[in-house]
């Protein structure tokens, strides 16, 4: 089993919609990952704020990484978001999931996304751990 710091980064190495969206790793410890990215003009709506899929992208990718940080390959059962401001090209996200409460196999998960110090959106998570260790 690998540590629970590289986890992110072979997941991230792995995810090729999270690199087009441009996430970077940020912070890691076990149970909490903290990831960030700029908006793109590609990424925005017809209104021309960033589609609500985009900081959701953002939130569930940070939630995964921080769920994994227990070992085990780690699947998202349940996931919801609170969209609070609307985003602009150019803006700068994090995200940071933190395990809120860890049972035998199930995990819950808070994600803040913020704009600097200004919280945009809130995501929360329930993720099923399998049996399968992180290699």
């Amino acid at each position: 089993m690998i540590d629970s710091i590289t986890i992110p980064h072979k997941m991230l190495s792995q995810d090729a919609f999270s690199q087009w969206l441009g996430i970077e790793v940020l912070e890691v410890e076990k149970g909490r990952c903290k990831v960030g990215m700029t908006i793109r003009k590609e990424m925005l709506n017809s209104m021309g704020k960033a589609h609500g899929g985009i900081s959701y992208s953002l939130a569930d990718t940070a939630f995964g990484f921080s769920a994994n940080t227990h070992g085990k390959y780690a699947v998202s059962i349940e996931t919801s978001i609170n969209h609070i401001e609307a985003l602009e090209e150019g803006d700068y996200l994090t995200a940071e999931a933190v395990t809120d409460i860890v049972k035998t196999k199930i995990g819950f998960n808070i994600v803040e996304v913020k704009r600097g110090e200004q919280m945009v959106a809130l995501f929360k998570g329930v993720v099923y751990r399998t049996n399968k260790d992180w290699e």
